[in-house]
C-alpha cells in the first residue's frame, strides 16, 4: 500500500483510504506504515499495560491505552504518533470525558513507552523520544527485549538504564507505581511443569 499524503490534520483522512489492520503514523503529513512487532514484543508490551492499568484503575489516576494513534498538536498539523503502551493522566483528560471515536486521540500522553523490534533503527528510536518530549510527553521508557533492559527518559538527555534486578517506577507520572523489570521478560511457562 502506498503512502497517503495528508494535507489538512485529522478529519481530512480518506476512510476509504485506511486499512484498519495496518498499523501506521503521520510524519510530515505522509502516513508511514509501521512493521509488525514479533508475538514476544507484544506480549510484554501487554504485560506491562496490564500492570500499569490495574495500578491506573485502583488508584483512579488515568487511562492506559496500547498501540493507540496520538495527535501530538504541538509538533505540527499533521503528526500523529502510536506508542506500543500510554498512560493519560485524569489531568490531560478529564474522567468524565469520553474517550473520542477517533482515528487519532488529540492528547499527549502524559507516558509513551517503545519496545524496539529488530525492525526499529536507532535513529527511528531517538527521533520518537526527541519528539514525544516536544510534544509534552513527560516520560518515555524504551524496553530493550534482547537485552532485558529498560531506559527511563526524564528528557532527551537524561535516563536512567534499569536491568532485570531493578525496578520500574512511576516518578511523578504515576507516584507509587513499581513494577521488578523481571515481571517484563518472565518465561510464563517457568512454573508449570513440562508437557509429558
Amino acid at each position: 500500500m502506498g503512502d497517503i499524503i495528508l494535507s489538512g490534520g485529522l478529519d481530512e483522512i480518506d476512510e476509504a483510504d485506511i486499512d484498519d489492520d495496518v498499523l501506521y503514523e503521520v510524519v510530515n503529513g505522509q502516513r508511514v506504515e509501521l512493521p509488525a512487532m514479533s508475538a514476544f514484543e507484544t506480549v510484554l508490551a501487554t504485560v506491562l499495560a496490564h500492570h500499569l492499568c490495574s495500578f491506573a484503575i485502583a488508584k483512579a489516576v488515568g487511562r492506559v491505552a496500547t498501540e493507540t494513534l496520538f495527535f501530538l498538536r504541538a509538533l505540527g498539523a499533521n503528526e500523529e504518533r502510536r506508542p506500543d503502551v500510554a498512560f493519560v493522566s485524569y489531568g490531560r483528560w478529564p474522567r468524565n470525558r469520553r474517550v473520542p471515536c477517533v482515528k487519532a486521540w488529540d492528547v499527549v500522553p502524559d507516558l509513551a513507552v517503545e519496545v524496539v523490534s529488530p525492525t526499529n533503527t536507532a535513529n527511528q528510536v531517538q527521533t520518537k523520544i526527541h519528539e514525544y518530549f516536544r510534544a509534552g510527553v513527560e516520560r518515555v521508557w524504551v524496553i530493550y527485549p534482547e537485552s532485558e533492559e529498560v531506559y527511563i527518559y526524564s528528557s532527551p538527555t537524561q535516563l536512567r538504564v534499569l536491568t532485570r534486578n531493578d525496578a520500574l517506577d512511576g516518578d511523578t507520572v504515576l507516584p507509587g507505581f513499581r513494577l521488578p523489570v523481571a515481571a517484563l521478560f518472565e518465561d510464563e511457562t517457568a512454573d508449570q511443569d513440562p508437557a509429558p
